[in-house]
Order: C-alpha cells, then sequence, then structure tokens
C-alpha cells in the first residue's frame, strides 16, 4: 500500500513525541527492536533521536519462536527479550527507551524490573506511520485522559447497556487504571503512541452479564469488523457462553478453545477510548499487515473490553482478544461518560 521510505514528515511527527518525552540533547536512548520489527519505524526513531541531538543505541533481538498452536496478535506482552539479562540490564541504564517490538513491552516480564531501574519506556506500536503521523497526542488528551483516570480511580461500579443487548455490571472496587495520552516523562513510567485510551483491570469475580457484539464491532485480534451479532454471557469474570451465527462467533469460539485454557475466557480489562483524531473506518484503510489496530482502540467513545491475562486478578495466560465495541452507554456510579457510543463532556 505504501512506500517504505524514509519522509521528513514522519522525523518530525517522532520528534514532536519524544520531545514531549523529555528527550533532550545528550540524553542516552536505547531502541529496542526485534527481527521482525517494522523496520521503517525503528530508522525514524534513530534519525529522529539524532536530530535532537540525542545518543541512541540499538538492542536487536530475534524475534523468538512462537510457542503457541495458534497466530499471536496486539497482546502488549512481547517476548522479545526472552529474560536475557544483558538485555534488561541495558534497557535500565537508558533512561529513556524506544519500543519497537511487534507485540509491546506493556505487559512483558522483564517490563517491571526496567521501571524499576527509572527508565521511561515509549511504546510505538507496530502501526505504519502514516497512522502515527495522524495521531501526534497534545496536551488536551493528555487532560481528558487524566481526568478520566482519576474517575475511574473513584469508582465502585460500571454499568455498560446498549440498543444491541449489553448489560454488564462491573464492581470497580481496588480495580487498577491506567490512562494512556501518547507519552511519557517521568522516570518508572510507560506510554504508548497512539494514545487516548483510559482502561482498568476489575479485582477477582467482579465482571457478570451480557455483552452483545453488534455487527461492525470490531474484532482487533482478527483485525476484522464484525458481519454478525456475538452474545457473551460473562460470570464471575469468565465468559461461560459464545453465542452468534456465522463466522466471526466460529473463529472467536475456536480461537478460545485452542489455548486450552481457562483463563483465556476471562476479563483483562474494561474501558473506553477518547482519541478525537482516531478513526474508527481506519482499519478498512490498511492492509493488514500495515496496521496493529492500536487506533481502534482509541475511537472516542468505544467500550474496550478485553479478555486474556489480568495480573491484578492473579490471572495469567498468552490468549488475548481485545473487542472495541460502539454504541454503548458507559455509566461509572451512575453518571453517564458514554451515551450510544459518543464520549460526553464531562472530563474538562
Amino acid at each position: 500500500m505504501f512506500a517504505d521510505r524514509i519522509e521528513a514528515k514522519w522525523i518530525d511527527a517522532f520528534c514532536q513525541v519524544f520531545e514531549r518525552c523529555a528527550v533532550k540533547a545528550g540524553d542516552t536512548a536505547a531502541i529496542l527492536s526485534e527481527s521482525q520489527s517494522r523496520a521503517l519505524n525503528v530508522h525514524l526513531a534513530e534519525l529522529s533521536l539524532l536530530r535532537m541531538g540525542a545518543r541512541p543505541f540499538h538492542v536487536v533481538v530475534p524475534t523468538p519462536r512462537n510457542k503457541q498452536v495458534v497466530p499471536i496478535r496486539s497482546t502488549g506482552a512481547s517476548e522479545a527479550i526472552q529474560r536475557l539479562v544483558p538485555v534488561v540490564t541495558a534497557l535500565q541504564q537508558a533512561g529513556f527507551v524506544v519500543d519497537c517490538t511487534i507485540e509491546g513491552l506493556m505487559h512483558a516480564p522483564e517490563t517491571p524490573e526496567i521501571l524499576k531501574a527509572g527508565a521511561r519506556i515509549l511504546v510505538i506500536s507496530n502501526e505504519h506511520p502514516e497512522a502515527l503521523e495522524r495521531m501526534v497526542p497534545d496536551t488536551a488528551l493528555e487532560k481528558r485522559v487524566r481526568a478520566a483516570a482519576k474517575m475511574l480511580r473513584g469508582t465502585k461500579r460500571m454499568r455498560v447497556t446498549s440498543k444491541a443487548g449489553t448489560a454488564l455490571d462491573v464492581d470497580m472496587v481496588g480495580a487498577s487504571t491506567v490512562g494512556v495520552w501518547g507519552w511519557t516523562d517521568k522516570p518508572g513510567t510507560l506510554a504508548h503512541w497512539p494514545g487516548g485510551i483510559v482502561v482498568s483491570f476489575p479485582k477477582s469475580g467482579t465482571v457478570n452479564g451480557t455483552l452483545v457484539m453488534a455487527a461492525g464491532d470490531i474484532n482487533l485480534t482478527f483485525k476484522r469488523y464484525l458481519a454478525s451479532p456475538v452474545k457473551m454471557t460473562l460470570k464471575d469474570d469468565y465468559v461461560v457462553d459464545l453465542e452468534g451465527e456465522g463466522a466471526d462467533a466460529a473463529m472467536m469460539r475456536a480461537y478460545l478453545a485452542a489455548w486450552g485454557d481457562r483463563e483465556a475466557y476471562a476479563v483483562s480489562h474494561v474501558g473506553f477510548g477518547m482519541n478525537p483524531g482516531a478513526r474508527y473506518e481506519a482499519l478498512s484503510m490498511y492492509d493488514q499487515r500495515d496496521t496493529n489496530g492500536t487506533e481502534l482502540r482509541a475511537v472516542s467513545g468505544n467500550f474496550l473490553f478485553s479478555t486474556g491475562a489480568n495480573e491484578f486478578a492473579g490471572r495469567y495466560t498468552a490468549g488475548h482478544f481485545d473487542l472495541p465495541i460502539m454504541g454503548t452507554t458507559i455509566e461509572l456510579d451512575g453518571v453517564a461518560v458514554v451515551r450510544e457510543g459518543v464520549l460526553q463532556d464531562v472530563f474538562g
């Protein structure tokens, strides 16, 4: 679809985001990639850091073999480092880490060690830079995401409903909430670009009800808009029934079953997108190899429901679904923050 060459406008975009990450002349910066990383983004990261006067170095590791029985996509839990101590040590000492791995370090096992040392990590999602340049974050987005995260942290109950039939109840007491606006400038923190997402990881046994995905909702693991409805029944966090006719429901059932792991059926996180620059139709504009789908997660007003690992509930699995659902109403302690798919003006 694209000619994969360096464009000055993309260097400009990378510089803008790195500047927000407090990168300055003379700073040391590690660019982490793997053998199957998008080379264009790796090159753009290097050239941008050099333009800014920083001192980048590369850490490149072989993409490991997939030991699972199914393809893995968009988990945010890269296995690229493989617990190699010299790699972890190098990233700890870098100060600023540009993560260009395929899956990203958000939930990678080595990430807590790297952050504890004071490094800050910017995960550049495995998107084509044409998408990244459209979603360079700004201060207004940061303000709204911070306000939403604060509201979620004080919420006791989330209620999600829709005309399609969704009636989901989430006990939010003790949930861990993360807001991502697209950059990080504080030691020991991680962010991803594109941003504009707020998500909560509920405690164990807190999610119950019915979740209905209508035609046009999105399964990002499959990079696919649904052609027919899928109805999930959840009891104490777990999908106990998945109904629907056609390929969408059939593929979801087969993929979940393939893991042979009950935790793949559990809730990972719940939240909503807040980025006004993220486009719902974007998935249809790119070849599958050109998109990771992060833009769809950030679409303003979507209910982002995910299955799989939730470390805050003591659940671990490599199985993962990210399911942006449109047209829902999301209430936090009775206050509608999203109404029929439209983000409400309650965050300042």
